[in-house]
């Protein structure tokens, strides 16, 4: 499923315009990426938890040559999935 067919289906089942649907998806899209930016976590029961992973610099190993090089520090953007959505995909 694309965003057009996610935007045809939450109008359908909400009883609202595409045009209010998109909308708000937008709307949740950048609530989402407003959090991750800042740090924090998102939490939407039965879906899962958005949030940022901090990974500490470490040393990799070039797999070609073998040679040692230095992974920088980052953030990463992670997602755990709800027991729900987990039990959804389940069946």
């Amino acid at each position: 499923m694309n965003k057009q067919e996610l935007i045809k289906h939450l109008a359908a089942d909400a009883d609202v315009s595409n045009k209010q649907a998109e909308a708000v998806l937008n709307s949740l899209s950048a609530v989402v990426l407003e959090r991750v930016r800042a740090g924090e976590q998102l939490v939407i029961t039965d879906l899962g938890k958005f949030g940022v992973v901090e990974r500490a610099a470490k040393v990799g190993r070039n797999p070609k040559t073998g040679e040692s090089i230095q992974i920088a520090a980052k953030r990463a953007p992670k997602f755990t999935p709800a027991k729900a959505l987990k039990d959804a995909a389940a069946r």
